[in-house]
């Protein structure tokens, strides 16, 4: 059975399920970050492999929605997602039983190309609601998404720690097939909206980015924020392991608790942006990163301005995604999931960068070397949003006709 854009049967219990489904699902992509340095031990290699693992993770993550973004505007998501899921789970299982580093970036790799599912299902649901509804329902997914990654991290740090890092993928790998089943159930077969061959659809992606100011503003935020995010999280483990903290992954997993303050502003970030506009969130959320790792950058000496660091560098994150999916959701809903699928592949391509280079300055320059490079990233960020006010001031009231993806 499918359903048209003004028939989607939603219901409370329907939308949670979901929102369940897209922390399930992204949470694939978060397991590694606690347990890098065993993991790379755990294959005979040493701390120049770590930041390899989450860069390769993100990289996949950016190619499979290269791949996969475009087919949810021409395909049965519910079928997509169902094909992808077991790929994902044979990824993971992999990551339990490499027996080499280059098994294990491959494995790594395969886990973050599968592990899309989140953004063919959100995109989806905000399409199928009526507009009325949609601030809430995408809020409600939104906030499953994030609960996911902060969930992710604490769950795996607590398992790598006391049962080894090889059990926490096994898990993970059954943890899949929950989310198979939550999938099936619950989300509707849905009818394409365009017909468009593949070809044409990835020729498309190209030209949204070229035709669309907004759109590439986003990408430009998303790349240079997240990207901020993973210099810290790309390297967050092994600085944890050294003096004078010497933590194991599951006191480094808990951090992913404090990412919760951020998850709870979530609303309140859906209604700045309603009464600000998405650029000006951006602005304050790129101020926020800059603060935040300039806490971080005298971590070293104190746990409690890494932690407010850390909530500080999450917030920000957290409105800066909120803020820019927010306005593209608004452009052209015809081809809503290639415009998520552009502002991703950018948004998990800076991830990727930020782990390799977070990981690199982090083993030469310490605490200061990462609060100097992710607070590089959010200068620029922040720059490139006053640019772009400057430049195009008329789009300022434009991008605040859209309704705050999490505004509920």
């Amino acid at each position: 059975m499918t359903f048209d854009s003004n028939s989607l049967p939603v219901s409370g219990p329907r939308v949670v399920a979901l929102a369940v489904a897209c922390g399930l699902a992204v949470a694939t992509l978060y397991y590694n970050q606690p347990l890098l340095p065993v993991m790379a031990a755990g294959v005979g290699s040493g701390s120049s492999a770590q930041g390899a693992i989450t860069m390769l993770t993100q990289i996949g993550y950016a190619l499979g929605l290269l791949l996969f973004g475009p087919l949810s505007d021409r395909l049965d998501r519910r079928r997509l997602v169902a094909c992808l899921i077991p790929a994902n789970i044979a990824g993971l299982m992999i990551c339990a039983t490499a027996s080499s580093l280059a098994w294990l970036l491959a494995a790594s790799m395969l886990v973050g190309v599968t592990g899309v599912t989140a953004q063919i299902i959100i995109p989806a649901v905000s399409g199928l609601v009526a507009p009325a509804k949609r601030g809430h329902t995408v809020g409600c997914l939104m906030s499953g998404l994030f609960a996911g990654t902060l969930l992710a991290r604490t769950l795996s740090g607590y398992v790598g720690e006391h049962a080894g890092w090889r059990t926490m993928f096994a898990l993970a790998a059954v943890i899949d097939v929950l989310l198979f089943v939550v999938v099936w159930l619950c989300l509707p077969a849905i009818q394409p909206s365009s017909d468009t061959p593949y070809s044409k659809l990835m020729v498309s992606l190209g030209q949204l980015f070229v035709r669309q100011p907004l759109l590439r503003e986003a990408c430009l935020a998303g790349f240079l924020l997240f990207g901020a995010l993973n210099v810290l999280w790309g390297s967050l483990a092994l600085m944890l392991q050294r003096p004078p903290y010497g933590w194991g992954s599951d006191l480094t997993g808990l951090f992913g608790f404090v990412g919760l303050a951020g998850m709870l502003a979530s609303t309140k970030i859906g209604r700045l942006s309603d009464r600000l506009g998405a650029r000006n969130v951006v602005s304050i959320a790129a101020t926020l990163v800059i603060v935040a790792f300039s806490l971080i950058a005298a971590s070293g000496y104190s746990l409690t301005l890494l932690v407010l660091g850390v909530i500080g560098l999450d917030l920000g994150n957290r409105a800066n995604l909120i803020a820019n999916q927010t306005r593209l959701y608004g452009l052209q809903p015809e081809v809503r999931g290639r415009l998520n699928t552009v502002f991703m592949i950018s948004y998990y391509v800076g991830g990727a960068i930020g782990s390799i280079g977070g990981a690199g300055v982090a083993s030469r320059y310490g605490w200061i070397g990462l609060g100097v490079a992710g607070g590089t990233c959010g200068v620029l960020a922040f720059v490139a949003a006053h640019l772009a006010r400057l430049s195009e001031p008329a789009r300022v009231r434009g991008d605040q006709c859209s309704r705050p993806a999490s505004g509920l």
